[in-house]
């Protein structure tokens, strides 16, 4: 039995009239807010206190950046600017003190890789040609 795949999961259905629920509540609610304004101040105020709410509200019912709603890029940059900030390294010029820190912390790297090698047991040329012979042979017994 064959049964429909739903098509176009992406898109949200338009509840009232060319409008998504989201939408209209955006719109709804900026009107909403422009009436109260316009009802409690004085109209020239109330004009001049509507345009950014009405830009708002159209921009959030509206607007996209990237394939992204405007909610989510306000949401973005509230947690981006409202956010802790790490930061790893701060490039400054260095003082005499910390030049002379850095000096030392550098002869002491040095001194530390000169050990390194030393420490490290040699290898002969007859040792590593025996430790190869023995894994071969050890893989051909292996296989067969």
């Amino acid at each position: 039995m064959e049964y429909p795949v739903p098509q176009f999961i992406e898109v949200e259905d338009k509840i009232v009239g060319p409008l998504t629920l989201k939408q209209f509540i955006y719109i709804a609610g900026g009107g909403g807010l422009c009436a109260i304004i316009i009802l409690s101040l004085p109209l020239v105020l109330a004009i001049i206190l509507c345009i950014p709410v009405v830009a708002l509200a159209g921009a959030l019912a509206f607007y996209k950046v990237n394939g992204k709603s405007f909610v989510e890029l306000i949401e973005a940059a509230i947690g981006f600017y409202g956010g802790g900030k790490l930061f790893l390294w701060r490039h400054s010029d260095p003082t005499q003190s910390e030049a002379a820190a850095t000096t030392a912390a550098a002869a002491a790297r040095a001194k530390a890789e000169e050990v390194r090698p030393s420490a490290l047991p040699k290898l002969s040329q007859s040792k590593l040609r025996d430790l190869a012979w023995s894994l071969d042979v050890q893989d051909r017994k292996d296989e067969s």
